[in-house]
């Protein structure tokens, strides 16, 4: 009978341990943001201007686009989220358009990190979102040009415990440049594409400078 009682006992203990282990919640995870937003620091409000930069086809300046209104974007191919999120969103816009108003429009995704995003790699990535989408890139030295007129942030933070050795965090706007060529409006990460397309409507409608 006791040892009867007695396993009994160590039943129930057992299965309130078991009840106490099941029941407790988890330890909290680190939360990192794999692309933190970035602030420049600068001495002035961004101005927009010309550069420019490789595609896998071609050399491409922002002056053989006047007339069209042009989106630039600046990331990189191995982003994670935020990148994709934007393209993505960017992509939608662009499908909303009409033939007409698409023809006037094109965009630019300037990577931040040349030494993985060849040419060839963001012309394959860029047209998986849209056509319309081009991938260009260039030295260090012309990118950090190109991100300084548009107020564009970016470093790169070393990752030893990840196959691809970098990310690179970066701020996530996209700029708008109307047809004449001027910086005409910033948008915040992962706008709405309706808001996008609105913005790009509002620029081809605009009464043109003579």
């Amino acid at each position: 009978m006791q040892r009867t009682q007695l396993t009994l006992a160590v039943v129930a203990l057992a299965a309130v341990l078991a009840w106490l282990l099941w029941s407790r919640p988890p330890p909290p995870q680190p939360v990192r943001q794999s692309q933190p937003q970035q602030t420049l620091a600068l001495a002035a409000p961004p101005t927009g201007g010309d550069f420019r930069l490789d595609s896998a086809a071609e050399t491409l300046a922002l002056t053989q686009l006047r007339g069209k209104v042009v989106l630039l974007y600046f990331g990189y191919t191995s982003c994670p989220d935020i990148c994709p999120t934007n393209l993505a969103f960017i992509a939608a816009a662009l499908k909303g358009l009409t033939p007409a108003e698409l023809a006037r429009v094109q965009v630019w995704f300037i990577s931040v990190d040349p030494e993985r995003d060849t040419p060839a790699r963001l012309a394959t990535y860029a047209a998986w979102f849209h056509p319309n989408i081009r991938g260009v890139t260039g030295t260090p030295e012309q990118i950090a040009a190109a991100a300084r007129l548009y107020g564009a942030a970016y470093r790169r933070v070393a990752e030893p415990d990840s196959a691809m050795g970098y990310l690179v965090d970066h701020s996530a706007s996209t700029y708008l440049v109307d047809p004449q060529g001027r910086l005409a409006q910033t948008l915040d990460h992962a706008t709405p594409p309706d808001t996008i397309a609105a913005a790009i409507r509002h620029l081809l409608g605009a009464p043109q400078s003579q």
